[in-house]
């Protein structure tokens, strides 16, 4: 049995800063293991295992997060909308979630890992074919009808006003 009584000590703001503080350590060992392979075999093999990994886990963060929110099967735009707000990284960027009829876009205005690439004169992450993977299977699971396209993602930047942009179309 877990025990989670220690948390019950804590305030909601305090326990909403926790979150905050979960969510900054899993994006900093997503960090550290991605540069641990760049620095030592090169971006081409650290984007191979990039791929693989969130192959894995933006199924499993998909349907965890589907569960914890009651949601059926073809939950629809609604349903990826109240998905995407619960992602980890979504207590750390800034974003946008637009919806209209059977479509979702999804804006990431700020990117906490292109800041820190920035910051320490790294070349920024190529994320748009990794972000595909992540972005589609994570929809797939809310709602496997969702097509995923990719409107703006480092290195094929169309829109200057964020870091990625995502169009997610119930066909």
């Amino acid at each position: 049995m877990k025990n989670f009584e220690n948390l019950n000590s804590y305030s909601k703001e305090e326990l909403i800063k926790l979150i905050e503080i979960y969510s900054k350590n899993w994006l900093a060992m997503d960090g550290v293991w991605f540069q641990s392979i760049e620095k030592k075999l090169g971006m081409e093999e650290a984007m191979y295992h990039d791929a693989e990994a969130w192959k894995r886990f933006t199924v499993t963060e998909a349907k965890r997060i589907k569960e914890f929110l009651g949601l059926q099967d073809n939950s629809g735009v609604q349903g990826l909308e109240k998905a995407l707000r619960l992602r980890f990284y979504a207590n750390l960027n800034a974003d946008i979630i637009e919806t209209e009829d059977n479509t979702l876009i999804y804006t990431a205005v700020e990117c906490r890992v292109q800041t820190a690439r920035a910051r320490k004169g790294m070349p920024f992450h190529p994320c748009k074919s990794v972000g595909i993977i992540e972005y589609s299977e994570f929809a797939k699971v809310i709602d496997d009808r969702f097509e995923c396209e990719c409107l703006s993602c480092y290195p094929d930047i169309t829109d200057e006003s964020c870091c990625c942009k995502w169009k997610f179309t119930i066909r």
